[in-house]
């Protein structure tokens, strides 16, 4: 794992990019860039950060659509634990694009067992085997999206992340090299 000086801009420039990805409309809502988000941010930033990006990624979406209620206790707490674990996976990890799907695949199995199977029969009254049948088709798009995302977002961002401006690099190998410019 690298270490990489937190810059908060581009933290929250990736959570609001997440958020306005979930405000699109008649998307699927288990096809969403917040685990995509939160393993790059757990990689570069540790687990503070990869924490608070998940938990407020849920948060700030229902506080928007106004859907904030003991759910929201449930699936922020679950991301939340993503989030922190992101940093241990990956801390002696290359993160290299299969480092990425393991993790989607774990990260989705664990918040949609822990969500998936208690929210409903807790809060709505359903059996235990009514959300488990009702969990198996969301939890293999849940999969299909993160796992997607994973590849196609999640190197990019921890890429973004990490990156440092031009400006800044050019400084640093003028002093290393001053004939280079």
């Amino acid at each position: 794992m690298q270490t990489t000086p937190k810059n908060y801009f581009k933290f929250f420039a990736t959570l609001i990019l997440c958020l306005l990805v979930r405000m699109i409309p008649f998307r699927a809502p288990n096809i969403e860039p917040i685990m995509a988000g939160t393993m790059p941010i757990g990689r570069a930033y540790g687990a503070f950060f990869g924490f608070s990006f998940a938990v407020l990624s849920i948060l700030l979406y229902d506080l928007l659509t106004h859907t904030i209620g003991m759910q929201t206790i449930f699936t922020a707490g679950a991301y939340g634990l993503i989030g922190l674990f992101s940093a241990i996976y990956f801390k002696n990890r290359k993160g290299n694009t299969m480092d990425y799907i393991r993790f989607a695949i774990l990260g989705t199995l664990f918040f949609d067992a822990l969500t998936g199977l208690t929210i409903g029969p807790i809060f709505f009254h359903q059996s235990f085997v009514q959300s488990l049948v009702g969990q198996i088709p969301f939890t293999a798009l849940h999969l299909l999206g993160n796992v997607t995302l994973a590849v196609l977002l999640s190197p990019g961002i921890y890429n973004f992340l990490i990156r440092k401006r031009k400006r800044e690099s050019m400084s640093a190998i003028n002093t290393l090299n001053p004939k280079i410019i």
